[in-house]
């Protein structure tokens, strides 16, 4: 890490800038404070540890990430996946649990690190967009059943989004009213705030009624659960305490899966600021500053954590302009574990439910997918209606993953599809027939008004040509040429790269077309194209032309003239 990125953003700090970066700093710590509480709920541990983790993440975030908006402290979904990979190997130690959250967020600070020092930022491009909503949707359905017992104050059953979801109606006649009525307000108050007065932090709001309804009207004696005693002061810091090698190696695995969902989420947050503020984000610093988050975290006793889109938007429209307000929400976070961890010892368990609910919800973007599926019917047949058939499809195949098999078996279902789809793609690019004459040739799917030549197919492969959409593209050009076709051109101005395996069938397909009387001719042929076809021994038997305009020149008269006829 060189010396230029250390507290990047706040290299060449204007002073006039100090006001906006303290007033974003007090917006987002009467946000995060609450919702740091109600996501180490989710992650199964003590709700101190979601403050613990908060201010050393915010601290190295600064330190060594590239963004200058984005907000790293606790998160719902890798809360919700920290508590999936925990939980089986702990068994019902809760203090084993509590010590392997930690050593799950060193881990994956370790693999962040190691991530960005050997820049694979790219990573975050192998989960598609589609596929991660759908997870997220999943995950954020299966975070709220997950509250709802606390909201009404019944037992909760453990088992998947369904079994939770049996559980809670057969429950329902338990109920606790005051319970109930403490949550339903909260979860209202924070919504309603969102909705009407979103300057007004909502989550801090319903935090302080809902501590002082319990103070005033002795809930905690009427079955209403609250949080209870929280230690005050700071975290002593280190390694967790009876976590072996053989436990971080049990983890390294599932800590990928964190550092892949938490990187792609943060980052995403982060370029979407950085778009808006004329600057651009490093995906490698973001993994280095990712990676020295969790590590922080976990050497405070606390849980994984990750850049936040909602808390970051929070810190935008507050008009933060480096992370120095992120040092503010650190410093702010350090008071609160000093001075008032006593205040929220009377936090009723549905409030902090309420919170969960409020905030997860909007993640339930159940219109991104209606879109995905809208494209693929209205577009059937087209590139684009495939395209987003496989994405409504990956998506729904992951969200009905999370939702039927748990977060972690959810989240490899979604990363397996991932890929699945990347290699469906490029097994099946589009072939495109163009239309034109001299220098202008242009999709003719798209400028019908171009001329055409019944005689002649003109084709452009949009992808490299490779092994895995050979067959695909040989089978795409056959089926385009008809019984008047006498010449096919194959514009590889947009194949950049070719292999052995895609050099031989396009051998294979000038004798096929031979045997119909049809030329077959390549125009724009770049550098790695041309080479590989001479080292494939191919070149010397396929004509190969500088444009199209030059290609169709060499036509033999007669075709030309057949052409003109026509």
């Amino acid at each position: 890490m060189t010396a230029r990125w250390v507290f990047g953003s706040l290299q060449g700090y204007q002073p006039r800038w100090l006001r906006a970066d303290v007033v974003a700093g007090l917006t987002v710590w009467a946000v995060m404070v609450p919702e740091a509480l109600a996501y180490a709920s989710i992650a199964g541990v003590p709700p101190v540890a979601g403050l613990y983790a908060a201010f050393p993440a915010l601290v190295l975030y600064a330190l060594a990430g590239s963004s200058r908006h984005l907000v790293v402290g606790p998160m719902s979904a890798t809360a919700a996946l920290s508590a999936a990979i925990v939980t089986p190997l702990a068994g019902a130690d809760h203090d084993r649990y509590i010590a392997l959250t930690a050593a799950l967020a060193l881990t994956t600070g370790l693999v962040g690190l190691l991530a960005g020092l050997i820049r694979l930022g790219f990573a975050a491009a192998f989960i598609s967009e589609p596929v991660l909503k759908g997870f997220i949707v999943g995950l954020a359905l299966t975070i709220i059943i997950g509250q709802v017992p606390k909201l009404f104050g019944i037992h909760k059953h453990e088992g998947n989004f369904f079994e939770q979801a049996w559980g809670v109606l057969t429950d329902l006649g338990e109920t606790n009213w005051r319970t109930l009525l403490v949550g339903g307000i909260s979860l209202i108050v924070v919504l309603g705030l969102r909705r009407w007065l979103p300057l007004v932090p909502g989550s801090l709001v319903a935090v302080l009624l809902g501590i002082a309804a319990v103070a005033v009207l002795q809930l905690d004696d009427h079955g209403v659960a609250i949080v209870g005693h929280i230690d005050a002061g700071l975290p002593a810091l280190g390694l967790p305490a009876g976590v072996g090698f053989g436990d971080y190696l049990d983890l390294l695995g599932p800590a990928v899966g964190v550092v892949l969902i938490g990187f792609a989420e943060g980052l995403g947050a982060a370029k979407t600021y950085a778009a808006k503020a004329g600057y651009t984000v490093d995906p490698n610093r973001e993994l280095l500053g990712l990676g020295a988050a969790n590590l922080g975290s976990g050497f405070a006793s606390g849980m994984v954590v990750n850049g936040s889109l909602s808390k970051t938007a929070v810190n935008g429209a507050a008009g933060a302009k480096t992370q120095l307000s992120g040092l503010v929400v650190a410093a702010l976070t350090v008071v609160t574990l000093l001075f008032l961890t006593g205040l929220f010892e009377k936090l009723p368990e549905a409030t902090l439910a309420g919170v969960v609910i409020a905030a997860v919800i909007e993640l339930v973007d159940f219109a991104a997918l209606r879109r995905l599926y809208r494209v693929w019917t209205e577009r059937l047949g087209s590139i684009y209606g495939r395209a987003a058939r496989a994405d409504f499809l990956g998506a729904v195949a992951a969200m009905v993953g999370v939702l039927l098999f748990d977060t972690l078996p959810g989240l490899l279902i979604g990363i397996g599809i991932s890929m699945l789809l990347l290699v469906y793609r490029a097994s099946q690019p589009h072939v495109a027939r163009l239309a034109g004459q001299g220098a202008l040739w242009l999709d003719a799917e798209h400028h019908p008004d171009l001329p055409r030549r019944p005689d002649l197919l003109v084709v452009r492969v949009e992808s490299g040509l490779f092994f895995a959409n050979a067959d695909y593209v040989r089978e795409r050009i056959e089926a385009l040429c008809t019984d008047r076709t006498r010449l096919v051109v194959l514009d590889a101005e947009t194949s950049p790269t070719i292999d052995v395996t895609a050099a031989a069938m396009l051998e294979a397909l000038r004798e096929s077309l031979s045997r119909r009387g049809i030329d077959f001719r390549i125009a724009h042929s770049i550098a790695q194209f041309g080479d590989e076809l001479d080292s494939a021994g191919a070149g010397d038997r396929l004509t190969v032309y500088p444009t199209v305009e030059a290609a169709i020149a060499d036509l033999p008269a007669e075709t030309t003239r057949e052409a003109d006829d026509e």
